[in-house]
């Protein structure tokens, strides 16, 4: 007898009752497996609990009573592999959305969402997490060193702590060095979705890589911003000193 297709394991955290009601209701019908908590004390208790199986992916309303969605998230990422977060933000919201991103949110979603699309943001976020299709052999460039099969990077022999999105722009990058990768190339490529209108997303993971690596000082490397056009991550020698 063939063994059970393993369901993917979602915790679902918002403390909108009936949205949870709905979403986890369509979401087995999508073969997910799904739990749910209604506040961010009750998810992180829930993610440190020894023993139980970590979830694939988190789905994590910005607004919640007591803990907020960002504080959850900013504990996540103090710890060791955690899971992908996809953040939920109201319409328009677009501090939250930034700093969700800044902290280490994989993708975001604004309320209301047709529930297709989160379906199909949560299988981006788990195929990009999963990424089987890629070759893993470690990615040189001067001091900088990626290693897609640790998801480790480092730059001058330290280590360099990447969100999972941050870590996907720079493969991207990285395997395009010397030519030109268009906003619309790294969304689709790194993030797993179509570039929409007035999406900055890109932009901010540009930006807190330039800081993380310092690039255009000590590590030779420069990540330059095409208007128009797209983003160039530039070789050591191509470095106008």
């Amino acid at each position: 007898m063939a063994a059970a297709a393993v369901l993917p394991r979602i915790l679902l955290v918002d403390d909108d009752r009936e949205l949870t009601s709905m979403v986890s209701e369509y979401l087995s019908r999508e073969s997910f497996e799904i739990e749910v908590v209604h506040d961010g004390d009750a998810a992180l208790a829930r993610l440190a609990t020894p023993g139980q199986a970590a979830p694939d992916l988190v789905i994590l309303d910005v607004m919640l009573p007591g803990c907020s969605g960002l504080d959850v998230l900013r504990v996540l990422r103090t710890r060791e592999s955690p899971p992908p977060v996809l953040m939920l933000t109201a319409r328009g919201d677009d501090v939250d959305r930034i700093v969700g991103l800044e902290l280490g949110a994989d993708d975001y979603l604004s309320k209301p969402f047709n529930p297709r699309e989160l379906v199909a943001r949560m299988r981006a976020v788990l195929r990009r997490v999963s990424d089987r299709g890629l070759p893993h052999e470690p990615l040189l460039l001067g001091t900088l060193r990626l290693d897609p099969a640790r998801h480790r990077v480092t730059q001058d022999g330290r280590a360099v702590e990447l969100t999972g999105a941050e870590f996907r722009v720079l493969e991207v990058l990285i395997r395009a060095a010397g030519r030109i990768v268009s906003r619309e190339q790294l969304t689709e490529q790194a993030l797993g979705r179509r570039l929409e209108l007035y999406d900055r997303s890109i932009d901010t993971h540009i930006s807190n890589l330039r800081r993380k690596l310092r690039l255009g000082s000590a590590a030779q490397l420069e990540i330059r911003g095409i208007r128009g056009a797209g983003y160039l991550l530039t070789p050591p020698e191509e470095v106008v000193s």
